[in-house]
């Protein structure tokens, strides 16, 4: 192996060797993104990838980047991380696909108070799945021992990705009209965002995150907490291949009432019916043990509702056809109104 190794470095509390070590155990996760024959040495200055923008009239670069916030703390104490990563990669690739954008490659930093290999190739085999998952590579990251700074068992993440869509393609919503019509794309639960809110209501730092909740079907509050964020991109560029999409919005910090509107053209808004959104009992658990009023609840979280897609009245049908065909079990949500932001009825 190398030679490299400071005594000096490590009892300042970097130990470079377990660095070396954590990159030997995550080439296995990295090679599961990359086509066969097409591997470039991991470990290098730079992440090579070579670009092919074949059919495109005028392509555009769409960068994206993005952590998963205090959702860290129930991976932690649960000493589980193999699902984190995916929550990184799903925060940065769901937001690029809204322009229409495929995403190409993705980068992740990790900084900890200590590397531990195992840990650390545990949270890369979670965005190697990510990637996977979006159909992109992981190109290259970097890992950082902050020892004095971070406890030991202390880590964070974030990532970068960077996608590529034809720029007669992206998706515009200057084409949204009244009586257009916006669907759902299902959450598997808080995602990542609003955490801070939950970490509060469930008093997690006493909570047992691993006792069954007869409220949740059984499932223990750590393992309905740390679902992973679902990754929308094959279902989305499936539908844009075939569908004119007008609007397409990734429900994160700030719920339906900051997100849905990012959509939607000036004059216009839209309305939904609250009996319409399909709530997991998480959200209901939320609302109840904390006392949290309802416009709070769809101003902070998803509520089941992790992406909104917005297409014409006509199309409707032939949209939930192409995504549930993909694995979403999409719904037709609200529909688009004058007016302005998201009324609830």
């Amino acid at each position: 192996m190398k030679k490299s190794y400071s005594d000096s470095y490590k009892e300042a509390g970097v130990d470079i060797t377990a660095g070396y070590r954590a990159v030997e155990l995550m080439k296995k996760h990295v090679a599961r993104t990359v086509p066969d024959g097409d591997a470039d040495v991991i470990g290098g200055f730079g992440g090579l990838y070579p670009l092919d923008v074949a059919g495109m009239e005028e392509p555009v670069l769409v960068s994206g980047t993005d952590g998963v916030g205090t959702k860290l703390r129930i991976a932690q104490l649960m000493d589980k991380h193999d699902t984190i990563g995916i929550d990184c990669v799903a925060m940065c690739v769901n937001d690029v696909v809204c322009c229409g954008a495929k995403p190409l490659f993705f980068l992740d930093y990790i900084a900890c108070g200590k590397n531990i290999p195992e840990k650390i190739a545990d949270i890369v085999g979670g965005v190697a799945e990510g990637c996977v998952q979006a159909g992109c590579r992981l190109v290259g990251g970097e890992t950082a021992e902050h020892p004095g700074t971070m406890p030991e068992d202390d880590y964070d993440i974030a990532g970068f990705t960077v996608g590529v869509v034809d720029r007669r393609k992206i998706v515009d919503n200057k084409k949204m009209k009244a009586g257009d019509v916006m669907l759902a794309l299902p959450s598997s639960g808080v995602h990542s965002n609003g955490f801070s809110l939950v970490r509060k209501v469930f008093d997690i730092e006493h909570a047992d995150l691993s006792a069954p909740v007869a409220e949740l079907g059984g499932k223990s509050l750590g393992e309905t907490l740390l679902a992973p964020t679902v990754i929308y991109v094959k279902p989305v560029l499936a539908l844009l291949e075939q569908v004119e999409v007008k609007g397409i919005s990734h429900i994160t910090g700030g719920g339906f009432y900051e997100n849905m509107p990012r959509s939607i053209p000036e004059g216009l808004g839209v309305r939904i019916r609250k009996r319409d959104v399909r709530v997991p009992q998480i959200f209901r658990l939320l609302q109840e043990r904390g006392n949290i009023s309802e416009h709070d609840m769809f101003n902070t979280f998803n509520m089941g509702v992790g992406m909104s897609v917005v297409v014409a009245e006509e199309d409707v049908a032939k949209a939930l056809e192409i995504l549930h065909a993909h694995g979403t079990d999409a719904y037709r949500l609200g529909v688009i109104v004058a007016g302005d932001g998201v009324i609830l009825e």
